[in-house]
């Protein structure tokens, strides 16, 4: 299982590191209806995440990727569309580094209630099409790796929790420490608004490279 565990941290990193999740539920945090809007945001992000994830993972398992217990040509063929989707991306990211427009969805925000603000989580987690291709690729490479249920299951949870750790634990933490969080909060808002594009690059270019090589080492 370590070495499933060892290709699953890089595109865990780069769901933790989506900005726009991380601002979404930063700027909800700082909203006035903060505790309530915040974890409806969380919990719909997870399911999410665990919701593509473990689809695409059973799909794989079920032998239409795999072949003799090995990653089949497809799983290989996949892989290398979505790293060259992800190095797409982080090359149109790239050239777009120097654009510090606030998107019109981040102004509103503050009149999110808990159902919304869930189901803003939810669609943000599986229609965004950077977040998607991370756990479309994290689904392969569990569903196609071997692993018993237990082995599955645990494998899943490890992707999930990492993934969702930029978003749950800001909310966690400021359902614990509200007013010692604002000001942290508010600075790391705003810097995430001001280098989005950058860090969406940088982590993309990383996954790119890493999913387009796993896949040219399956043939």
């Amino acid at each position: 299982m370590g070495p499933v565990i060892g290709e699953l941290l890089p595109l865990a990193i780069g769901v933790a590191l989506s900005p726009i999740p991380v601002v979404a539920a930063i700027l909800m945090l700082l909203s006035t209806n903060a505790g309530r809007a915040s974890a409806g945001f969380a919990l719909g992000w997870v399911a999410g995440i665990l919701t593509v994830t473990g689809l695409v993972t059973a799909a794989a398992a079920s032998g239409l990727m795999s072949s003799a217990g090995q990653p089949s040509a497809a799983a290989s063929v996949i892989k290398i569309a979505m790293g060259l989707l992800l190095l797409f991306i982080a090359f149109r990211q790239w050239g777009s580094r120097k654009d510090d427009s606030i998107p019109g969805w981040m102004k509103a925000i503050d009149e999110l209630g808990v159902a919304k603000a869930a189901g803003f989580g939810l669609l943000l987690s599986v229609l965004n099409p950077k977040n998607l291709l991370l756990c479309i690729t994290a689904g392969v490479t569990i569903g196609t790796s071997g692993l018993n249920p237990a082995g599955t299951a645990a494998a899943i949870a490890v992707f999930v929790l990492l993934g969702a750790a930029s978003v749950v634990v800001p909310v966690g933490g400021y359902a614990v420490a509200a007013n010692q969080l604002r000001s942290a909060l508010a600075r790391l808002k705003n810097w995430l608004q001001a280098n989005n594009h950058t860090v969406i690059a940088v982590v993309f270019m990383v996954m790119g490279t890493t999913a387009f090589a796993k896949g040219v080492s399956g043939f």
